[in-house]
């Protein structure tokens, strides 16, 4: 052991319960590690930095690499991922029946730059005919009103941006005021008369578009306090090779029906029917497995000029064992 003991923050997941249990171990580095809520840890560290490692927020550290200080290095390991074609909610009375009708609508977001949003304004200017700066977006909180951003953002003049504070978005949702609603969490305004899903079969939509592309979208990625990888040069690869490891033992605790660990009884029919469709490594760790994606969410990125730089993929990561991943 190195003597270092490295303070991890990620959120409770089957990816990252290994290393909370100690199923899995960090090789040469000794741990503890706080499982907690996404927007709490993103807060946390955005604010704070108080972990050494982790769980960040994706289109948040493409940021970070052009700031000057660089806070954070990164490895090609993403925690979340989400199709989220089935986190678009609309106003049931707006007549909005494809992306393309939300052009001069009012949509809601709670952070600008999140992965959620990037991916949603991306794929359905490229694939669903609607200009990302055809809407009209709106910031507030979710469930509660909410005087500000959490964490500092970037609003790219390009875009006509307005900022509530009076109301939550879910009751701006409800009500009408904002006609669609681009989130990671259901509002609890729906399912009711008024609001209801954008996609009727948001499953099927998924799937066409990971067909097209090959790419499952990532939310987050891991990241690590570039000072501590500096002066460590072992660290980010032991990292990456931990968490890679308790991604392997999740994906087999999913085949284990000795008794089931979640409360959906036909979770191996489920996971059976996503590896047919999405292969048996749609998680993909590693730099050649996500290249495409990585290309893909740098170019969103730029288009949304939340960066200006045209990175490569491998500009994300340091170190040849990391790079040849």
């Amino acid at each position: 052991m190195s003597g270092l003991k490295l303070k991890i923050g990620v959120s409770d997941s089957d990816r990252t319960r290994p290393l909370a249990n100690g199923e899995v171990t960090i090789a040469g580095f000794d741990h503890e590690i706080e499982l907690m809520g996404v927007q709490a840890l993103f807060n946390r560290q955005l604010k704070d930095h108080v972990f050494d490692i982790c769980e960040f927020p994706l289109a948040t550290y493409l940021r970070t690499l052009e700031m000057p200080e660089r806070p954070y290095l990164a490895v090609p390991l993403f925690p979340s991922r989400h199709f989220r074609f089935s986190s678009v909610f609309v106003n049931a009375h707006a007549g909005i029946e494809k992306p393309a009708d939300l052009a001069g609508k009012r949509v809601g977001l709670m952070v600008f730059d999140m992965a959620a949003a990037v991916w949603h304004r991306g794929i359905f200017e490229e694939f669903h005919g609607l200009p990302r700066t055809a809407p009209i977006y709106v910031t507030g909180g979710l469930e509660a009103p909410r005087s500000g951003d959490e964490h500092p953002q970037l609003y790219p003049r390009k875009f006509t941006i307005e900022h509530r504070t009076d109301k939550s978005l879910a009751q701006l949702l409800a009500s009408g005021e904002i006609d669609a609603l681009y989130t990671a969490r259901a509002p609890s305004t729906w399912p009711s008369d008024n609001v209801r899903r954008l996609f009727d079969e948001p499953k099927s939509v998924e799937l066409d578009y990971y067909r097209k592309t090959g790419i499952f979208p990532p939310m987050h990625i891991l990241a690590i306090k570039r000072p501590l990888a500096k002066s460590n040069p072992g660290l980010a690869k032991a990292v990456f090779d931990a968490f890679a490891a308790a991604q392997k033992i999740a994906r087999a605790k999913l085949f284990d029906q000795v008794a089931l660990s979640t409360m959906l009884p036909w979770a191996l029919e489920s996971l059976l029917e996503a590896e047919r469709e999405l292969g048996t490594d749609y998680w993909p760790v590693g730099l050649a497995k996500n290249r495409t994606m990585l290309e893909t969410v740098i170019r969103y990125l730029r288009e949304d000029e939340l960066i200006k730089t045209d990175f490569a993929p491998e500009d994300l990561f340091e170190g040849s064992d990391i790079l040849a991943s």
